[in-house]
C-alpha cells in the first residue's frame, strides 16, 4: 500500500481516537459514573460468598438458568420417552435408564454442538470481519485492544504465562478460546453420533432393518438433517443479533451500544 495512503489512514484513525475518547467522557461523566461508584460501594460492602456472588453472578446465574433447564429436559424427555415406549407395547425406563439411551444422548449433544460451532465461527468471523454499527464488531476506524501483538507486552509481569513465554504456548493462548469450543464442538458431535447410531439402530430393529454403526450413522440424512437444523438456526440468531444491535439497545447491557450512540457509531 502507498505511503501516502497509510499515512492519510493514519491520520483519520487518530482523529477518530480522539472524537471516540471526547464522546466517551461524555457519556461516562454523568449517570454512568455513578452508576460505577454504586456497584464499587456494593462490592465493598461485601465479604465472602457474598462478594464471590456479587463477583461472579453472570456466570452463577448463566449455569443455574442450565442446570435448570437441564433437569426439566431430562424428566420432560423421559416422560416423552415413556409414552412413546408404552404406545409400542415396550416396557417403561425409570430415569437412571433413561440417561444411558441413545435417544437422552443425541437430543442433549445435538444441541451442545450447534452452540459451540456458533460460538467459535463466531469468535474467529468477529477477528476480520466487521458490521459497521454493530455492538458485536470492532471498530473499522478506531484502534481495537484485541489487535495488539501480545510480544508487545512480553515484558508485563502482569501477562499471562504464555504470553511472557511466547513461541508455541503463546501461538496455542492466543487463539485458545476458538480453539476450546471447536474442541467442545467435536466432542459434542461425536457424541451426538453416538447416541443417534444407538438410537437409530433400535429403531432400525423394531421395524426388521439392520442396525448401524457410528460410522454408518454419520452417512445417513437423518444425522445431518437433526444438525443442520440446529446449525442454521444458530447461525440465523447470531446474524439477527449483529443486525439489530445497530438500531435496538438495552440500557446497561455491555452487548449493548449506549442508549444515546448513533446507529452509524460500532463496539459497545
Amino acid at each position: 500500500m502507498p505511503l501516502d495512503a497509510l499515512e492519510k489512514a493514519r491520520t483519520s484513525v487518530e482523529r477518530a481516537a480522539e472524537r471516540a475518547r471526547s464522546e466517551e467522557r461524555e457519556r461516562t461523566a454523568g449517570s454512568a459514573t455513578r452508576a460505577a461508584v454504586l456497584r464499587t460501594a456494593a462490592l465493598r460492602g461485601r465479604t465472602g460468598l457474598r462478594r464471590v456472588a456479587f463477583e461472579n453472578g453472570l456466570a452463577i446465574a448463566a449455569f443455574a438458568l442450565f442446570l435448570l433447564t437441564f433437569v426439566g429436559q431430562v424428566l420432560a424427555g423421559r416422560a416423552d420417552y415413556n409414552e412413546e415406549q408404552r404406545d409400542h407395547g415396550r416396557p417403561t425406563v425409570d430415569l437412571a435408564q433413561y440417561l444411558g439411551t441413545g435417544a437422552f444422548l443425541e437430543a442433549t449433544a445435538e444441541n451442545w454442538e450447534s452452540e459451540f460451532l456458533q460460538m467459535g465461527v463466531f469468535v474467529v468471523l468477529t477477528s476480520f470481519l466487521y458490521q459497521r454499527g454493530s455492538s458485536e464488531s470492532k471498530n473499522i476506524e478506531l484502534p481495537e485492544a484485541v489487535d495488539q501483538r501480545p510480544e508487545e507486552a512480553r515484558g508485563d509481569p502482569a501477562a499471562p504465562w504464555p504470553v511472557r513465554r511466547g513461541g508455541v504456548p503463546l501461538l496455542l493462548y492466543k487463539h485458545s478460546l476458538s480453539l476450546t469450543l471447536f474442541a467442545l464442538f467435536a466432542v459434542s458431535l461425536v457424541l451426538h453420533a453416538v447416541g443417534g447410531a444407538a438410537e437409530y439402530s433400535e429403531a432400525q430393529r423394531q421395524h426388521g432393518g439392520a442396525p448401524v454403526s457410528v460410522l454408518g450413522y454419520l452417512a445417513t440424512s437423518r444425522f445431518w438433517f437433526e444438525s443442520l437444523q440446529n446449525w442454521q438456526s444458530e447461525f440465523l440468531s447470531v446474524a439477527v443479533l449483529v443486525l439489530l444491535s445497530i438500531w435496538l439497545r438495552e440500557q446497561g447491557s455491555p452487548q449493548s451500544k449506549p442508549v444515546a450512540a448513533a446507529h452509524a457509531d460500532t463496539g459497545e
